[in-house]
C-alpha cells in the first residue's frame, strides 16, 4: 500500500494561497477643473474669431431696410445676393465704378510671378547655403537674415528712387520685383533649414555618381521638398495677396491690388454708405486665403512637423 507522504509544514498548496484582489480602477471624470477651463478658452477664442465673420456674412445677405433696423445679429428676414453682385461687378472704387473684380485679376496677375520667382530663389539660395558653402556663405545668410526683419516702411522711399530710375515703377514688373525682393529673405532661411536637416550622405553620394550643382538639386532636393515647398507656397500667396502698402505704393493705379480696390470701396460714399456692400467685398477678398488654409492646412502642419521651420 501506498502510504500519502504528509505536507511539509510551512508550505501553502495553491488551494491555500490567497486571492489577491486588484483595486478597481478609478473611474476618470469627464469634467475636471482644467479640462473645462481649456474648454472654456477654447469655446471663447472661437466665439472671438467667429463672431465677426458671422456677422460679414449675415450683413452681406440683408437689405439696407434690415440694416438700419439696427439688430447687427439677427438673421436675414430676406435674403439677398445683390450686395454679392454690386461688390463683385459695379461697386465704386473711387472715379470708377467696376466692381472689386479689377483688383482681383491684378492681384491674380501679382501674386502668380511673385510666388514662383521668390520660392524659386530661396530654393535655389537655401540649396547652395546647405550644401555647397561657398566663399562668404555664412556673411551672406547673415546679411539675408536682418532683411527679413527690416520693416518695410524703412525701404520704401529708397526703393521708389531706384525703381523709377530703372522706369520700373507704378508697374506689373515693377511690384512683382518687389514682392520677390520682400520674399527672397525669409524663403531662403526657411529652404536652409530644411536642406540642412537633410541627410549628408544622400548628397555625398550624389557628388560620387557624379552630379553637379543643378543636377542633384532638380532631381534629388526637389522631388523631397514637397512640405517645405508647400509651406513657402501658403506664406507668400497669403503675404503678398494680403498686401496692402506695396501694392498701394508700387503698383500704379492700373495695377492695384484687391486689398487697395477694398479699402477705396469702404471709403467711397455717394450718399448712402451700403454696409452689406462692404462686407461682401470684405469676404470676397478673404476667399482665397481661406481658400488656401482650407485646402492645403494638412500639407502645412506637415511640413512644420518635417522640419520645415526649425531653427
Amino acid at each position: 500500500m501506498s502510504v500519502p507522504l504528509a505536507k511539509p509544514s510551512g508550505v501553502r498548496t495553491n488551494e491555500a494561497k490567497p486571492r489577491l484582489r486588484r483595486p478597481a480602477p478609478k473611474r476618470r471624470r469627464h469634467f475636471t477643473p482644467a479640462r473645462l477651463g481649456i474648454y472654456g478658452f477654447l469655446i471663447i477664442a472661437a466665439l472671438f474669431f467667429l463672431l465677426p465673420l458671422y456677422v460679414m456674412l449675415v450683413t452681406s445677405v440683408k437689405p439696407m431696410d434690415e440694416i438700419r433696423m439696427g439688430h447687427l445679429l439677427a438673421l436675414p428676414l430676406h435674403i439677398t445676393l445683390a450686395p454679392w453682385r454690386d461688390a463683385w461687378s459695379s461697386a465704386c472704387t473711387g472715379l470708377e465704378c467696376a466692381g472689386i473684380h479689377v483688383g482681383f485679376w491684378n492681384s491674380v496677375r501679382i501674386v502668380v510671378p511673385s510666388t514662383i520667382i521668390s520660392i524659386a530663389v530661396g530654393a535655389v539660395n537655401g540649396y547652395a547655403l546647405s550644401f555647397w558653402r561657398p566663399r562668404g556663405a555664412g556673411v551672406l545668410f547673415a546679411v539675408l537674415l536682418a532683411g527679413a526683419f527690416i520693416p518695410v516702411q524703412v525701404m520704401v522711399y529708397p526703393l521708389v528712387r531706384v525703381l523709377a530710375t530703372a522706369h520700373l515703377f507704378a508697374s506689373l514688373p515693377g511690384i512683382v520685383l518687389i514682392h520677390t525682393i520682400f520674399g527672397m529673405p525669409v524663403m531662403t532661411l526657411l529652404f536652409r533649414n530644411y536642406y540642412a536637416g537633410l541627410p549628408q550622405e544622400l548628397f555625398k553620394a550624389a557628388r560620387i555618381d557624379g552630379g553637379g550643382f543643378w543636377r542633384i538639386f532638380i532631381q534629388l532636393m526637389l522631388p523631397m521638398s514637397t512640405p517645405i515647398i508647400v509651406v513657402a507656397l501658403i506664406m507668400q500667396v497669403t503675404g503678398i495677396w494680403n498686401d496692402y502698402i506695396l501694392g498701394l505704393v508700387f503698383a500704379g493705379t492700373k495695377n492695384l491690388p484687391m486689398t487697395v480696390q477694398l479699402n477705396n470701396i469702404i471709403n467711397t460714399t455717394t450718399g448712402e454708405r451700403l454696409y452689406n456692400v462692404n462686407m461682401a467685398a470684405t469676404i470676397l477678398t478673404s476667399l482665397v486665403p481661406l481658400a488656401i488654409y482650407f485646402v492645403s492646412g494638412r500639407w502645412f502642419v506637415r511640413g512644420i512637423a518635417s522640419g520645415a521651420v526649425k531653427g
